[in-house]
């Protein structure tokens, strides 16, 4: 008698643990390691990786050089992106106002990149997040979105992958970055 109240204990407790990430995940979206995302406004289709183990987002960008516009520090940067939609190569110069500079450390030592606000289409909504620019080119992803992105789109399943797709139309909620959200 006392074995099956043990196990109905187990059983119960078990239930509940398994119940409880369902019950969060009601009121949000949940999003795979890799997703489909739209950099606005050019409207480019890229796979984007998923990437809770780093905190700023990251986007190929070649020909990186920094300059000076009415006394403020810009980045221009060459995007050669191929649109998973339609397999043309975008290719173009772009240029922005310098956000911050990043130092990252690494195995191979110590690197500075620029880091620059752009925003991007993960399912209905876009948001304006930080991107350091960095040749990706030997990369998988073209796009990796860190802590402080996938902390707005809503829940990470590991496990999966593209389980949203970005549709972000005229009508689109638009997320402005919050300097204020300076997660560490």
């Amino acid at each position: 008698m006392q074995l099956m109240g043990k196990m109905f204990l187990s059983s119960v407790v078990l239930g509940a643990m398994l119940s409880a990430p369902t019950t969060m995940a009601d009121d949000d979206q949940v999003f795979g390691w890799v997703e489909k995302a739209t950099l606005q406004p050019w409207d480019i289709e890229v796979k984007a990786k998923l990437d809770s183990g780093a905190l700023t987002s990251s986007l190929d960008a070649r020909d990186i050089e920094m300059f000076e516009q009415d006394d403020e520090e810009w980045v221009r940067f060459r995007l050669k992106l191929e649109d998973q939609g339609s397999g043309q190569v975008f290719s173009d110069q772009i240029e922005r106002p310098l956000y911050r500079e990043l130092a990252v450390r690494g195995a191979g030592g110590r690197d500075e990149r620029p880091v620059v606000l752009l925003e991007v289409c993960m399912g209905d909504t876009i948001y304006e997040e930080q991107f350091s620019l960095r040749d990706r080119e030997e990369m998988n992803y073209p796009l990796l979105l860190g802590r402080r992105t996938i902390s707005h789109l809503g829940l990470l399943d590991v496990r999966e992958t593209f389980l949203q797709e970005p549709e972000c139309g005229e009508n689109a909620t638009v997320v402005p970055h919050d300097p204020e959200d300076e997660q560490s």
